[in-house]
């Protein structure tokens, strides 16, 4: 059905294209007074719409933002070409005026204030030659109104930026609907196979565990053989902990107490918990917050989503550096921000965090961030993460205040 989707999506495009390029191939070839001499600017007009052509029928394949600016550019030399070149065809002035609406199309917000600012300083240089030195000879009825003309160039950038408002808005919560649907099929993928192995697993590993702690106690064997039973029983442990976390995913316990939960405490406790931790390494943990703000969730998850993500932080920080955790109160929000100096993270990889199964770690499982990110949306919370390549990560987890 998506593939569907993409082939019609390609299908309108290009029939669009086809039509914007027969329509400036028309303005080229019918009634073109330039067209009887074969002159420069009959010629450049006709080489800049083949060369938009190309560059329309091509962008699909090499959809960069190199190449979109490549188009607005073109876009800006074809519109004051037939606005230079035809100066009795008053439609010309109105194209001018929409130049920036191409940028809309694009989804590109920096390209859109690039040819706003652009199209502003060229629309100012025209009126102003148009006043000093055309004196209404070419362009009689821009002259006629020039005032009129300005408001009527800025009211048009108004909207044109109004219409750009409304649609960067709706692109951003397009997204954001999208990441929540990524997100609820990875719970969905995990929540299945939870479901469908977890307790498979659990009971032969819980047998196999219990011989081996009988014969970690038995005499006959040497200490030598009692250590590898001991090492067994550790990695069993482990395997234990990853069933455990399949589980809290596919069932997770809605009866949980919900409570009224100081941070400043609750924090505490954790960083406390994790300067051991953090000691084997020379990593120590700053805790900065000095007032009582209060979230309304279950203590026990909330340490929970809290250990992870301060234990990821010491993970990733080198020897001797510090993690620095800091919690306060902004407005209605409770934020709380983990700061590492680490090996940090590309984009690719904050994307990925929270796929079953992805972890940066070599023994993780990627399913702690995933129960993390569950957490959070339990009590209406939000974990954003910015980081990058050897400087550093910092995670911003906010919740609802309750005052």
């Amino acid at each position: 059905m998506f593939k569907t989707y993409i082939r019609n999506d390609q299908k309108l495009y290009f029939f669009t294209i086809l039509l914007v390029i027969t329509i400036m191939t028309m303005g080229v070839l019918i009634k073109n007074h330039l067209m009887a001499d074969l002159g420069i600017g009959f010629l450049f007009h006709l080489s800049i719409v083949v060369i938009i052509s190309v560059s329309l029928l091509l962008y699909p394949k090499y959809g960069t933002h190199s190449f979109r600016t490549i188009i607005i550019i073109e876009a800006f030399i074809y519109f004051y070409t037939i606005f230079i070149l035809y100066p009795e065809t008053w439609s010309n002035f109105i194209f001018l005026c929409f130049i920036p609406a191409v940028a809309i199309m694009f989804f590109d917000s920096k390209l859109f204030h690039f040819s706003l600012f652009i199209n502003s300083i060229l629309i100012a240089i025209t009126f102003g030659f148009i006043a000093l030195f055309d004196h209404g000879n070419l362009y009689t009825y821009i002259k006629q109104d020039l005032v009129g003309n300005v408001f009527n160039y800025v009211g048009s950038q108004a909207l044109i930026y109004f219409i750009f408002y409304l649609t960067n808005l709706r692109v951003k919560k397009q997204e954001l609907y999208y990441e929540q649907i990524k997100q609820a099929e990875r719970l969905k993928t995990a929540g299945q196979l939870a479901a469908a192995v977890a307790h498979e697993i659990r009971n032969p590993v819980t047998v196999v565990k219990g011989f081996l702690q009988l014969y970690e106690q038995d005499s006959q064997f040497n200490d030598a053989i009692k250590s590898q039973f001991t090492l067994m029983i550790d990695e069993l442990n482990t395997a234990e902990s990853v069933v455990s976390q399949f589980l809290s995913i596919a069932k997770p316990d809605e009866n949980l107490n919900i409570e009224s939960v100081n941070l400043k405490v609750v924090l505490q406790s954790v960083t406390d918990l994790l300067n051991s931790y953090g000691l084997l390494n020379n990593n120590n943990i700053k805790l900065e917050i000095k007032e009582d703000c209060y979230i309304a969730a279950n203590k026990i998850e909330l340490k929970q989503l809290l250990i992870n993500i301060i234990k990821n932080a010491i993970e990733a920080s080198e020897i001797g550096d510090s993690v620095i955790v800091t919690g306060g109160k902004k407005e209605d929000i409770v934020e709380i921000q983990v700061i590492d100096h680490g090996h940090g993270m590309s984009d690719t990889e904050i994307e990925c965090l929270g796929t079953p199964f992805y972890s940066l770690k070599s023994k993780g499982t990627g399913l702690g961030m995933m129960i993390c990110y569950n957490i959070a949306a339990k009590y209406k919370g939000t974990i954003e993460i910015q980081s990058a390549i050897d400087e550093g990560t910092t995670v911003t987890i906010c919740f609802p205040s309750r005052n």
